[in-house]
């Protein structure tokens, strides 16, 4: 991989290939796209360029509007008719800039293709997968119905669908998101491809599906030979799958090395911070983590300096009136050690736009500036108090129906299956599993305060079967908030920011004087500056809206925060800055955290205990150090191996355990194991225990050490 001029450079910024490298299958060369809007164009991609060779991936990561979804669609020639596109986009010697609509057709699905973040939204719902896929071979090749169809099917069948003759004839919505995905990889290397784009093929998935379809990924790029252009926001996917990285920044590359170098040794200070931002699960000792502080610029009129200045730690005058050429600077010395702990060594740092890279590459300049970083609290300072919240035996089930008029009730959905665990003061519980295994189910119980379907719910001493009155609810409810996942659903547009805190106490009776001082204090407590509470939620930035609602939360002094996905909205260097709020918080308040995540990385460094879910059924539960250290259920010991690792070097040379199949439907729950047709150790255990897997649930036992450290499985 090579990097082509950019305009701000004047020479070629990169080494030049070398003789026996093969020629790039894809080659950007000043690349640049504008939209219009009421204030002006907005400068989405400012003059970039990369070329990609075969078989190789190009990892493109950054913040939210830095331009990489731009970048994807300019390639693949799907940007709106109002867009202005600049530069030229060379595939196989045809310059895709230069082409109508009508001859980029002819070169989408056929010398490019496109795996997109919602696979819903590039298959048709109206055709089968079988038809959706003979149709893109047809398209582009002269094949027969039963040629193209047979062809179908073997692609299928490559991408990991099971029974695919069959599943051919489905339509999309009676495949599972995993699945969906795979359709979507299929469509992409129908016609082999020489370039792949995937746009954050992975963000809406649990870890370990995930997991399977990078191997998928991968799988399709060996076997069409493709070069493959990866944009996530996921640098742990990036370490384990990408050979060179493009960091984006305000529309341009401002860092591109490959993969090794780039997380050894990030020059960049944005990219050194995305990077100490990013928790990991790689040891049990909590680094503290560097947001990257501020917030981007706007694309509208950019003015003159590095983008990045007013957000860096070691930004000079120079920085903040000359924009910075992407150049490859000189190494005289060992760089400091990386975010990761690995220590860096003399050799091609690749090639970066900042006026003091020399001093970061020389190693006299630490870029992420960890000097004013606040460790987090360790371990043994953290202690919990009274049990405020306890459930036992916990049931849920939902009524299936069939018929459009007059429905019938044709099976039950066990959503919830005798769920027990207690959660005290001053802790965090992170509950954990796949999509559908009934996490959410358990938080959206606790939150009714309701007598249960079955077994019993205590808030903070009370038990809810014994509410009477909306007047109990209501008091009882200051108790137990809410965080949502997407802090713009969770707040009223029209409402500014100070009325939106003043509600909840408003609500409560509490008079003027008394709200202004807790709006106030709230805004403080959540680190906003209190001229905030004059703007409305639109104006305001992911982050910001995410402290709103957790300050919205806290009106009350709540005993209890159930937080639902609180980060997977946010960008990484926005979560950072969340993660390290919500852990002052819970130190501040003496505030119990019921979480809801699919991110195990986050759940690892924010939670005191963890309940992993299967199906309904908390199949492992215990201290989050002793579950990450000695994992003893088949599923946890899979979904812990299943989460990216940002690190090179560790994320491709560890054991992994990817999980056969999909997570089967809760309306019919296996006689005895729930993970049973999943299981690694079933398929390797003796006929007795497979006998007792298949016909005996198995009871929950603790650990040998006599911790809390709790399992449920036959084969352990």
């Amino acid at each position: 991989m090579t990097l082509a001029p950019d305009r701000r450079t004047g020479p070629v910024a990169g080494s030049p290939a070398g003789p026996t490298e093969p020629a790039p299958v894809l080659s950007v060369r000043d690349l640049s796209v504008s939209f219009p809007s009421e204030a002006g164009p907005v400068e989405a991609v400012r003059g970039i360029g990369f070329d990609l060779l075969p078989g190789r991936t190009l990892g493109i990561v950054g913040e939210s509007g830095s331009g990489k979804s731009a970048t994807a669609l300019a390639v693949m020639g799907l940007l709106p008719p109002t867009a202005r596109l600049g530069g030229r986009i060379l595939l196989g010697g045809r310059d895709l800039a230069a082409m109508d609509d009508k001859g980029l057709s002819r070169v989408r699905g056929k010398d490019i293709g496109m795996v997109f973040q919602d696979p819903m939204s590039a298959l048709t719902p109206i055709f089968s997968v079988g038809r959706l896929l003979s149709q893109a071979l047809r398209v582009h090749r002269e094949l027969s119905k039963k040629d193209a169809w047979e062809q179908a099917v073997e692609l299928l069948d490559l991408v990991g669908i099971p029974d695919p003759r069959e599943r051919a004839k489905s339509f999309p919505h009676e495949f599972s998101g995993g699945m969906r995905q795979r359709v979507v990889i299929a469509l992409a290397i129908a016609n082999k491809p020489s370039v792949l784009v995937a746009d954050e093929p992975t963000t809406a998935l649990d870890v370990t599906v995930q997991a399977q379809i990078l191997d998928v990924l991968r799988l399709a790029q060996r076997e069409t030979g493709a070069g493959l252009v990866l944009i996530t926001h996921d640098l742990g996917v990036v370490a384990g799958h990408a050979d060179d990285v493009a960091v984006m920044y305000a529309g341009r590359i401002v860092e591109h090395a490959s993969v090794d170098e780039l997380f050894r040794r990030p020059t960049m200070p944005y990219t050194a911070r995305l990077l100490a931002s990013i928790p990991t699960v790689d040891s049990g000792v909590e680094r503290p983590l560097i947001p990257v502080g501020g917030e981007p610029p706007s694309l509208v009129g950019l003015p003159g300096g590095c983008p990045f200045a007013p957000r860096c730690a070691v930004a000079l005058d120079v920085c903040r009136t000359t924009e910075p050429a992407l150049t490859e600077p000189a190494l005289t010395a060992p760089a400091l050690t990386a975010p990761g702990g690995q220590h860096g060594h003399v050799g091609h740092v690749g090639h970066v736009a900042c006026h003091r890279a020399q001093e970061i590459a020389d190693g006299t300049l630490d870029p992420a500036g960890r000097a004013a970083a606040v460790p987090p609290a360790r371990a043994g300072e953290r202690t919990a108090g009274e049990v405020v919240l306890r459930v036992e035996d916990l049931v849920k089930t939902f009524p299936v129906t069939k018929g459009a008029l007059l429905k019938r009730r044709v099976g039950t959905l066990h959503a919830v299956n005798h769920v027990s665990f207690e959660l005290r003061a001053g802790e965090t519980l992170g509950l954990v599993g796949e999509s559908g295994s009934g996490k959410t189910t358990t938080l959206r119980e606790v939150l009714r305060l309701r007598a249960p379907e079955g077994g019993r719910i205590e808030v903070a001493g009370t038990d809810v079967a014994t509410l009477r009155s909306a007047a109990q609810v209501r008091e009882l409810r200051r108790d137990v908030q809410i965080v949502l996942q997407d802090p713009t659903d969770a707040l009223d547009p029209r409402l500014t920011v100070f009325d939106l805190l003043a509600e909840p106490l408003q609500a409560a009776g509490a008079d003027r004087t008394a709200i202004r001082s807790r709006v106030t204090r709230l805004l403080d407590l959540v680190g906003l500056d209190r001229t905030m509470g004059d703007r409305f939620p639109a104006a305001l930035s992911g982050g910001q809206r995410q402290r709103v609602g957790i300050a919205r939360a806290l009106a009350r002094e709540p005993k209890i925060l159930a937080l639902d996905e609180p980060l997977s909205a946010l960008d990484v260097s926005v979560q950072a800055e969340i993660i390290n709020l919500l852990a002052r918080l819970k130190r501040e308040l003496g505030l119990a955290y019921l979480l809801v995540a699919h991110d195990l990385a986050v759940v690892r460094y924010v939670s005191d205990r963890i309940a992993v879910m299967y199906l309904g059924h908390i199949v492992e539960s215990g201290a989050t150090e002793e579950i990450f250290a000695r994992p003893r259920h088949p599923y946890t010991q899979a979904l812990l191996s299943a989460i990216p690792v940002p690190d090179p070097e560790r994320e491709r040379h560890r054991e992994r355990i990817v999980l056969a199949g999909e997570q089967p439907s809760a309306t019919r729950l296996p006689e005895g194991c729930v993970f049973v047709d999943r299981c690694p150790l079933y398929r390797e255990a003796d006929e007795s225990v497979r006998t007792r897997c298949r016909t005996e649930r198995p009871a929950t036992v603790g650990a040998p050490d006599g911790s809390d450290h709790q399992y449920a499985c036959h084969a352990v």
